[in-house]
């Protein structure tokens, strides 16, 4: 194998956020830019030669180059194995169970997760470690400092390889593994959940669904395991086949941008369950007939009734969510005497906590939930998850909601948007922010009492290390909170996120729209921050 050394220039742009680093795709076909960070990422790593690397993304424009890119450079750097998904796909957490299965070394996501695809829309890559999860943040920064010093990278000289086709290529000393993208993932939902219970409620009529894939990577999974598998009827799952550009759309699992799903699950022809997921498929949103199930309360209905899912019937270990999300699960924990933990938002933060065995179930606001089967959050999985406890509970969706609200009360939750602000102003508001904490305590406004203020910093418990600046939290003597946060997953100015959250133990409260019962603290927060007057909004982008 020819192996060629092309000099190069750094670029100074190429620092991972949270899910790894996302561009437009102009600017990955910058000359020598994916080449420059993939080496980087090779840079960082020690004790590679002879290794197995993981790869796949979610199909997404410019994703089959970008393999063929990456399978030279990993070549000329030693790796004695590759393993590709068909095709060039992979979802996210199949690639996570793919390493962990087969014990890889690693693994590279190609993906910009919930974000546009296109020509002239976004692409991401980021690295995943031997036990399947994101690298952690003592890795990333150390490859963002070989990528600002990068002089050189390996390239070998190798034809493009046939990803399309089943089976083992070798090249001299490389092994090349075109893998079915979906059958081990498959097999690994089969020991978790209950298939023949699945099975029997799809097959009596009594369980009927709708799963939108969006033109995204989840439609050949859920195509196998729901229709194939399961035997829901053909066209249960809809937008089933990836494309480069997502169909046009937006393959973010919320009512804004899965509106065929939302309005279906609104009209008099709702089957039991609706379900989304998005570009890589690491993210879900869940719903039943004219019911919409935050992720904040799917994460702590899951906690309440895992002992109903085969996997988890000896029990689990413990819960974590990202301090976003709402307190919802924190309630089940404390009655249930299950260790309970507020980390950072990113999935990396789990990590250590499901390695260690501190936690068995974890999630986030923003539409994901997993545990430890892998290291990612996992739509699919909790797709699964809900079909699973719905067939054992025979009761509807919103049955099963309203009955955890009345058991441990309802966590009134909302999150906006404010997207495509300028950096500077976002900036700047977060400064404006951090000047009010210290005088914040005590402060009244309206109804409401600040107890306390600050910035979120997350010390973790197995490996002691210390993450800042993780966001801006007020919370009020009655339970309720604001915590404001710039977002580390766009591609276009920033994005600040402001959550809000009002805990109702009133069960006769419980229908009220969320809207309306958080408009004091809409007020509360644009008091605090001010984000319609620097930025010029009217009001949110995205409201989920």
């Amino acid at each position: 194998m020819q192996i060629e050394t092309i000099d190069t220039s750094p670029y100074d742009d190429q620092k991972p956020g949270t899910s790894g680093l996302r561009k437009k795709v102009t600017t990955f076909q910058q000359r020598n830019y994916l080449e420059n960070f993939v080496q980087s990422i090779f840079n960082s790593l020690n004790g590679i030669e002879g290794t197995t690397l993981v790869l796949g993304g979610d199909g997404r424009y410019f994703n089959r180059q970008a393999i063929q890119t990456i399978i030279k450079i990993a070549a000329a750097n030693g790796f004695g194995e590759l393993i590709i998904g068909q095709g060039g796909l992979l979802s996210t957490p199949a690639v996570s169970h793919i390493i962990r299965k087969y014990q890889a070394f690693g693994g590279i996501v190609l993906s910009a997760s919930h974000n546009p695809g296109g020509p002239t829309e976004d692409f991401g890559i980021k690295y995943n470690v031997s036990n399947g999860g994101p690298a952690p943040e003592k890795f990333t920064d150390a490859l963002f400092e070989n990528s600002k010093t990068i002089g050189e990278y390996r390239l070998a000289r190798i034809d493009d390889i046939d990803l399309d086709h089943i089976g083992r290529q070798q090249i001299d000393g490389l092994s090349i593994d075109i893998i079915d993208p979906v059958a081990d993932y498959a097999e690994l939902m089969a020991q978790i959940f209950d298939f023949d219970l699945l099975k029997q409620s799809i097959g009596s009529g009594y369980l009927n669904l709708c799963f939108d894939a969006m033109h995204a990577i989840t439609g050949p999974y859920a195509k196998r395991i729901l229709e194939e598998i399961l035997g829901a009827p053909a066209g249960s799952v809809i937008n089933a086949t990836p494309l480069e550009d997502f169909g046009g759309g937006h393959p973010d699992p919320n009512m804004a941008h899965a509106k065929e799903l939302t309005q279906l699950m609104f009209s008099p022809q709702a089957p039991t369950f609706g379900a989304a997921s998005d570009g890589d498929g690491d993210r879900n949103m869940i719903m039943g007939a004219n019911i919409f199930v935050t992720p904040s309360d799917s994460l702590a209905i899951m906690a309440a009734n895992a002992g109903l899912i085969p996997a988890y019937r000896k029990g689990i270990s413990g819960v974590a969510r990202s301090m976003p999300t709402s307190q919802a699960v924190d309630r089940v924990a404390k009655a249930e005497g299950l260790p309970c933990f507020e980390t950072p938002t990113g999935w990396k933060y789990f990590g250590n906590l499901l390695d260690d065995g501190q936690i068995t179930l974890c999630g986030e606001e923003s539409f994901g939930t997993g545990s430890d089967h892998v290291r990612e959050k996992d739509g699919l999985w909790a797709v699964l998850f809900w079909l699973n406890l719905i067939a054992r509970r025979r009761q509807s969706v919103a049955d099963i909601v309203h009955e955890h609200w009345q058991h441990y009360g309802r966590d009134i939750y909302c999150r906006h948007d404010y997207e495509a602000v300028d950096a500077a102003v976002a900036n700047g508001i977060m400064e404006h922010l951090r000047g009010q904490l210290n005088g914040l305590a005590n402060q009244t406004f309206g109804d409401y009492t600040v107890k306390f203020a600050d910035e979120f910093s997350y010390t973790d418990p197995v490996d002691h290390s210390v993450s800042h600046n993780q966001g801006i939290r007020v919370g009020f003597t009655d339970g309720s909170r604001i915590v404001f946060r710039l977002s580390g997953t766009g591609t276009v100015g920033a994005t600040l996120r402001i959550y809000l959250e009002k805990y109702e133990p009133d069960a006769d409260k419980h229908a009220q729209d969320a809207q309306q019962a958080l408009s004091a603290l809409i007020e509360i927060a644009e008091q605090l921050c001010e984000v319609k007057k620097r930025s010029g909004k009217s009001g949110p982008d995205v409201m989920t």
